[in-house]
């Protein structure tokens, strides 16, 4: 089924079209972008059941935006009627003359735009508001019983699940698009102790769809449990430089913050990432290629049709077989640095500014096989449950931690686990080291992305398993 749309912004159409009408008398461009959007989540756990509808990623309102002279201006609210439409002019010329008088800024070309007009829908195969609260509720309680009763050494076993339905229109002198999305997803937190600490292990799952995702609970649940189990046996890990073995979670977060973050080109524009100066270059073995997109070859919580700017979604080849030879750019960006936008102008909610941001992020597929990269190692590590990262595009230095890696010696796992670890090091080093690819991709968009003033979006990041030499404490 296709998420509908909605009746709210269908009823406010006449009047956001007549907004933009006396903003294009007024200005050369002027865009208006409105959404509608319902979340809700749940949880359930030791401290009782919590389903609260909450404004995460986005709220009812619009965002009116219009350019003069080289600079943007931009006004939101909450809500639109006819007769604020005069205030709302008023408004942005005094905002323009401010920005008039202003001293050093930077300059933005007038944006061009091809037409481009559509009504496009994700699908889903459960609508969670159909199932209800009751019974949403009643899945998860299961899923934590099982969970409690699969190890009675359990502290705690906590589920959650959260909805995302979201709604936008967004209208200019060429474009009149709108989309109709819809996103979830589930996890199982289990906590141990082991003598006076805490252990946890979790596993999360997301999909681009409705509440059939909670049937992969009992998949969470295992993998929690395992998670957990690795992270009890844990040992202290004498730092260094090992062979690793990464899982796709781990690939991941490695995508994501290693060089993710990097190649977001509003940074270009203010010489804060070292990547800008590298087009064209090598800065990872030929075995990798990476993408970012909203529509690329596999969906998850950040697939959309057009972004915050109204740039149509794309699949932008980021890295080619080792070879750097595009960044990811919001409208702004682009105009400035005169290239395409990618499609990646997002905004946490309309009363926020637009960043470029990721959406799906991943390396491609291989040609290897998990089990034969295992048999390759004579001495390393397979690294498993990503849990943090940091990164700096300045100076492409990362540092991320998993949970725990499992020992392998002569190709075989010992059964030996060490953890928690830390990566460090330098990001095309790391990725140059790379010397397989599993031939299989797996993501995940359970969590979010943090910018600016955390500013935050949902994003998924995945890949295949790699192999790589990574200095770790």
């Amino acid at each position: 089924m296709k998420v509908q749309s909605s009746p709210y912004l269908t009823r406010l159409r006449p009047v956001l079209g007549e907004l933009l009408e006396q903003l294009l008398k007024r200005y050369a461009y002027a865009s208006v972008l409105a959404t509608d959007v319902e979340t809700k989540s749940y949880s359930v756990g030791r401290s009782g059941t919590r389903v609260a509808e909450v404004g995460f990623f986005g709220k009812r309102g619009f965002t009116a935006r219009v350019w003069k002279d080289g600079g943007y201006a931009e006004y939101s609210a909450n809500s639109l009627k006819e007769e604020d439409i005069e205030e709302i002019l008023k408004r942005f010329d005094t905002t323009l003359e401010k920005m008039s008088r202003m001293g050093e800024r930077f300059e933005t070309p007038l944006p061009e735009e091809t037409p481009a007009a559509f009504v496009k829908a994700t699908d889903y195969e459960t609508d969670p508001r159909d199932l209800g609260d009751e019974e949403i509720v009643r899945k998860l309680e299961k899923a934590r019983l099982e969970g409690l009763a699969a190890d009675k050494s359990l502290i705690e076993c906590s589920t959650r699940f959260n909805y995302q339905i979201y709604h936008k229109v967004f209208l200019s002198r060429e474009r009149d698009l709108e989309q109709n999305v819809m996103f979830t997803d589930a996890a199982v937190i289990c906590l141990g102790r082991k003598g006076e600490e805490l252990k946890d292990g979790l596993h999360a799952v997301s999909a681009l769809g409705g509440a059939e995702v909670l049937e992969r609970l009992g998949e969470c649940r295992e993998k929690a449990l395992t998670a957990l189990g690795a992270a009890m046996a844990c040992e202290p890990l004498t730092p260094g430089e090992y062979e690793c073995i990464c899982t796709p979670e781990v690939t991941g977060m490695i995508v994501h913050e290693a060089f993710g973050h990097g190649v977001e080109m509003d940074m270009f524009v203010k010489d804060r990432a070292m990547a800008a100066s590298c087009i064209g270059t090598r800065v990872a073995s030929d075995l990798v290629t990476m993408k970012d997109g909203a529509c690329t070859s596999y969906e998850d919580v950040a697939t959309f049709f057009f972004d915050d700017e109204g740039n149509l979604s794309a699949d932008t080849v980021i890295i080619d077989k080792g070879i750097l030879v595009s960044g990811i750019c919001d409208g702004v960006s682009a105009a400035r640095l005169g290239v395409s936008p990618t499609g990646n102008g997002r905004r946490e909610s309309v009363d926020h500014k637009v960043y470029t941001r990721m959406t799906n992020t991943f390396f491609t597929a291989g040609t290897s096989k998990p089990e034969e990269m295992i048999a390759s190692v004579q001495d390393g590590l397979l690294l498993e449950c990503p849990t943090s990262g940091m990164e700096d595009p300045k100076n492409w230095g990362i540092q991320c931690m998993v949970s725990f890696g499992r020992e392998i010696k002569e190709g075989k796992l010992t059964g030996k686990v060490y953890g928690p670890i830390i990566l460090t090091g330098y990001v095309p080093d790391l990725l140059k080291s790379i010397t397989m690819v599993s031939d299989t991709v797996e993501h995940c968009g359970a969590g979010a992305c943090g910018k600016g003033w955390k500013e935050w979006v949902k994003v998924s990041d995945g890949g295949p398993y790699i192999k790589a030499r990574i200095r770790l404490g």
